[in-house]
């Protein structure tokens, strides 16, 4: 199996491993080498009595491997021994698109054979690859030892390297997967993951059979799309009903409400399958708009912007810095997807919006927890909702009254789709 998994992905010593040692920071990038490095300091971050170990999910199945990695961590806290930390981890090719193999770095101050057992048992039955990792000398030389199974069941190493400090990448490893992993861009990618899903999640065969009756959209609409866009408490609930009676337009809500009852199920998977299931749902209120958008106006809450735009910035690890420049295809508009008139964006400072969200008072979803917690998670946000483009997003202030944005967004409106 080993030898095979070799196979599988070239040679081994090509890939540049990172460690998440510190979230809100750049990660620590190793390469391997025959020889050590001049500057052998890889791991400053752990003690001389931690032992250390790796492992990342190998399949060719790209839902096999979501759904393996997805439970991984669970697996792994429940385990593992106590004094075991578990570190977010990837080993990539440098600028080499769909090259990321996800994985967790392992610091054990236990001095158990607990962690050795563990691992040992998911290399016999289960998709990942294991190396543990050495230290000797005083100048702290690291090593890397691949395990490999013997054919009787045994765990051996079946390859040996240097570990050496690699310099940062021009593009931070989480972008290289983000097109059909954390982003669909059309809808036949979108639809191709949750049929691969019927087998394992009964809902998607549901699902697919209401994306089957869905409505067909044109290109373009008799009637202006306006797309209001913003986070939680910004004011979109309040603005869209105002603009749909004042415009007497129509009001249309993305995700719909024909996947309601599936959601909750969605939520609960890895993103590869929950993205793929709000994509779907973007193809769904694009066939409402298009048919809504013959007869009057069409106000919709929330569309691809906020797929995106939440889906990078969580795909995205570390600092700002981080996220793909401006312009790269990750912020392109899906060719086959409708796309509005006019796309605003309701910003409001963080105070002003956690002051209304205590007001409201409401359950919070998990991506909502993390902008609170997170004030970096929350810049990510925004910023990649500013770098969508076609169309882009008209920033509109929403802390004045309700009645004068409403005002603001009339007059943008009335310029922008004459009417």
């Amino acid at each position: 199996m080993a030898r095979r998994m070799m196979s599988r992905l070239g040679q081994w010593s090509s890939y540049v491993f990172a460690v998440d040692f510190d979230t809100n920071s750049d990660p620590i990038y190793f390469a391997l080498a025959s020889k050590q490095s001049e500057r052998p300091q890889v791991f400053r971050n752990v003690l001389a009595d931690e032992m250390c170990y790796s492992l990342h999910v190998q399949s060719d199945d790209k839902i096999e491997r979501a759904k393996f990695y997805g439970g991984l961590k669970k697996k792994l806290s429940k385990e593992l021994p106590p004094e075991c930390t578990i570190l977010e981890m990837s080993i990539f090719q440098p600028n080499v698109k769909d090259s990321v193999i996800k994985g967790y770095f392992l610091k054990d101050a236990s001095k158990s054979s607990a962690t050795e057992r563990v691992l040992g048992e998911l290399l016999r039955n289960d998709p990942v690859y294991v190396c543990s990792y050495l230290c000797g000398g005083e100048d702290r030389q690291w090593s890397q030892h691949l395990w490999s199974n013997t054919e009787d069941g045994w765990v051996e190493v079946l390859e040996k390297y240097c570990v050496v400090p690699a310099e940062k990448p021009v593009h931070h490893p989480s972008t290289l997967n983000i097109i059909n992993y954390d982003v669909f861009y059309s809808f036949e990618d979108a639809y191709k993951v949750l049929q691969q899903c019927v087998d394992i999640i009964p809902e998607s065969k549901a699902v697919l059979e209401l994306v089957d009756q869905r409505l067909e959209s044109k290109e373009k609409t008799d009637f202006p799309v306006i797309v209001i866009e913003g986070l939680d408490a910004t004011g979109k609930t309040t603005l869209t009903e105002s603009l749909t009676e004042a415009l007497g337009a129509t009001l249309l809500k993305s995700p719909p409400q024909c996947l309601s009852p599936w959601r909750a199920r969605f939520d609960t998977e890895p993103p590869l399958i929950r993205r793929a299931f709000y994509a779907l749902g973007n193809y769904l209120t694009a066939g409402q708009i298009g048919q809504e958008a013959r007869q009057a106006p069409v106000i919709v809450d929330r569309y691809w912007h906020s797929t995106a735009a939440y889906a990078i910035a969580t795909a995205v690890g570390g600092k700002l810095g981080n996220l793909p420049q401006a312009g790269s295809e990750v912020y392109g508009w899906p060719g086959d997807l409708l796309r509005p008139s006019l796309v605003l964006m309701l910003s409001l400072s963080s105070q002003e919006r956690m002051r209304r969200l205590q007001v409201r008072g409401q359950d919070k979803t998990m991506e909502e927890e993390e902008l609170e917690a997170n004030h970096l998670f929350r810049q990510k946000v925004e910023e990649a909702y500013q770098r969508i483009e076609g169309p882009a997003c008209v920033t509109v202030d929403a802390s004045p009254s309700p009645d004068q944005v409403l005002q603001q967004v009339l007059l943008l409106i009335r310029e922008k789709c004459h009417l």
